[in-house]
């Protein structure tokens, strides 16, 4: 049987329940939730996500990874380790536990895994006092800091930002981060749940109990000497929001037409975070509505958008 040839893949997300999620994945984003629990997370780009259009609907990224192998991938990337980037959308109605990931190298050292996690956050919704953690008062020690999470006060030591629509955030490894209450979020991270929870403000998990927290692993590779700045929004409808060596995220602007896009050989990750939008590779036209993402296979040399909303764009440089 001829193999079906790779064209751009409208995808279906898996679906996460969280303790501090709520409803806005369906209420603004227009995500059908299964259930009344509260939802946190969708993994818009991810080996457990689904295609949902064409002759692969129904199979996941992650077997069309081993199936396409660098059609898919692009040469740089090893399909025996999965998709190698993750796009999700958050949704915090209540704080997110104080966290801190690792980088590769951390990560292979302490839990035997190959990716640490770099990840880079887009607010998309901001809604109350629209604060979060965003590093550790500079001059704490860890030891400060240790001592602090043991005993239940860490919450004067941690630095807060209030950030507002259009606001991106660059969590390099090694950064304490969490997100809080009313804030809704673009997510791009290497592919990775390698997470050293340190705080989580007092609070129970869905089944009642104290969630583990990693402390020793977290405050090892916890940033604590300076705290990261916030790239503020700009009215600049077309601009380059992150650029590191695991992917670059742009935001662009449609109306019309655009130039043909090339794509130089490596997957294209498309998120719609307004209005909707048609994307034509030559054979194919596919429509992206809000809050819905697609893959553009490293395979198709360029493709073109039409119609009216803004995009993120997500890639490996």
């Amino acid at each position: 049987m001829t193999q079906p040839s790779l064209y751009p893949l409208l995808m279906q997300p898996s679906l996460h329940v969280k303790v501090w999620g709520g409803r806005r994945l369906e209420t603004v984003l227009g995500k059908t939730l299964p259930s009344a629990e509260p939802y946190g997370e969708a993994w818009e780009v991810h080996d457990t996500a689904t295609v949902a259009n064409g002759d692969l609907a129904g199979q996941t990224l992650g077997a069309l990874v081993t199936r396409y192998d660098k059609d898919l991938l692009g040469v740089r990337n090893d399909p025996a380790l999965g998709f190698p980037l993750l796009v999700k959308f958050l949704d915090a109605a209540d704080w997110l536990s104080v966290q801190v990931h690792p980088n590769d190298q951390q990560a292979q050292q302490y839990d035997g895994e190959p990716r640490g996690k770099t990840e880079a956050w887009y607010v998309l919704a901001a809604e109350g006092e629209r604060k979060l953690v965003y590093g550790m008062q500079p001059g704490t020690s860890r030891t400060d800091m240790a001592d602090a999470i043991r005993e239940n006060r860490l919450e004067p030591l941690l630095n807060y930002v209030t950030v507002g629509v259009g606001d991106t955030l660059f969590n390099s490894p090694g950064t304490v981060h969490a997100l809080g209450p009313g804030l809704l979020i673009y997510e791009i991270q290497q592919s990775s749940d390698l997470t050293y929870r340190l705080y989580d403000w007092g609070r129970m998990g869905l089944d009642g109990k104290p969630r583990a927290m990693h402390i020793d692993k977290g405050t090892a590779v916890a940033i604590t000497d300076s705290a990261p700045t916030v790239l503020r929004h700009t009215d600049e409808p077309n601009r380059l929001l992150v650029d590191c060596p695991y992917f670059t995220t742009t935001l662009t602007a449609i109306s019309g037409t655009s130039a043909p896009i090339p794509t130089g050989g490596v997957f294209h990750l498309l998120t719609v975070i307004d209005g909707a939008l048609t994307v034509d590779d030559g054979r194919m036209n596919v429509e992206i509505g809000r809050g819905q993402s697609a893959v553009i296979p490293a395979a198709l040399t360029t493709y073109t958008l039409h119609g009216m909303g803004k995009v993120l764009t997500s890639y490996q440089p």
